[in-house]
């Protein structure tokens, strides 16, 4: 009998099951891939057993980085990727780095230093999950932690001023968002009609900036601008996720259907319808992430 999976990562608000891009990319693989994994919300990443979130529990081994993840998911045989080409496979992987490159320095920014929106959301939001006092504490090392992800990758020459960066990575992303929407065209999927590690990821990055309500969202404005984009996010949340409230903490159960648990190859269902810590080291996904 496979021992239990049990996912550790951050709780969700606005309709989705994490705020947490890296949580929800996990999250959406699972569904996908019909791994059996119980995800538990924490109230703050120092209670993870390796202190970042999300974090993959399997009797004793401890995963963290979602890349880590979907892999040892793979070598338990959930593999959402199983009938994709090699090309399909490299294309992949060009496009998770052209995410992390492009879109996540956003991401990142929108979340944790647009002020304003730090302040009346992002600040406030995960303050209330995290004990006193903590929670004077944690955000503000999340929110330093994102700005120097952003410098480390964007701050360089010839892009001096932290309002230069701010234009460039701006631009950077709504190109990002528009290639994203051009490779979608009118289908259901990336690749087709069945959704793989590409969508995961896409999903994971696109539906908080989709769905959580900023008050400066010129981000969030562009991407409701493409529609295609818009309609991948909602048919994932409406068709893979189903949230069930059985105590304070909120657990949202990614059990599959029966047959997909007892069959781990059977082939993922179709729809009906950032950290950077204090001298870390930042991985390119080319080398992380295994076809």
């Amino acid at each position: 009998m496979a021992a239990p999976m049990e996912l550790i990562c951050w709780g969700g608000d606005w309709g989705l099951p994490s705020l947490h891009p890296e949580s929800l990319v996990v999250m959406a693989y699972a569904k996908f891939s019909g791994a059996p994994l119980i995800v538990n919300t924490v109230n703050n990443s120092w209670r993870a057993p390796k202190g970042d979130l999300p974090v993959l529990v399997s009797k004793d081994v401890v995963i963290s980085q979602p890349a880590k993840i979907l892999n040892f998911l793979r070598r338990q045989k959930y593999n959402a990727d199983y009938d994709l080409s090699a090309k399909q496979g490299a294309d992949t992987l060009a496009y998770v780095a052209l995410l992390e490159e492009k879109l996540l320095p956003a991401l990142l920014h929108t979340f944790w230093i647009e002020a304003e929106n730090y302040c009346s959301v992002t600040k406030p939001w995960y303050a209330s999950k995290i004990a006193f006092p903590l929670s004077m504490y944690l955000p503000g090392k999340m929110s330093r932690e994102a700005l120097n992800r952003i410098l480390l990758t964007k701050g360089g020459p010839p892009l001096y001023s932290l309002t230069e960066v701010e234009a460039q990575i701006y631009r950077d992303a709504k190109e990002c968002l528009n290639l994203l929407s051009k490779r979608l065209g009118t289908s259901q999927f990336f690749f087709g009609d069945t959704p793989t590690t590409l969508d995961a990821f896409v999903f994971g990055f696109l539906a908080p900036i989709y769905k959580v309500c900023f008050p400066r969202v010129q981000l969030q404005e562009h991407l409701k601008q493409l529609p295609n984009l818009c309609r991948f996010c909602d048919d994932i949340l409406t068709c893979y996720f189903r949230l069930t409230v059985s105590d304070p903490a909120l657990i949202v159960s990614l059990q599959m259907d029966n047959n997909l648990r007892k069959s781990p190859q059977h082939p993922p269902r179709k729809l009906a319808t950032l950290k950077l810590a204090a001298g870390g080291e930042e991985s390119s996904p080319m080398s992380r992430l295994s076809p």
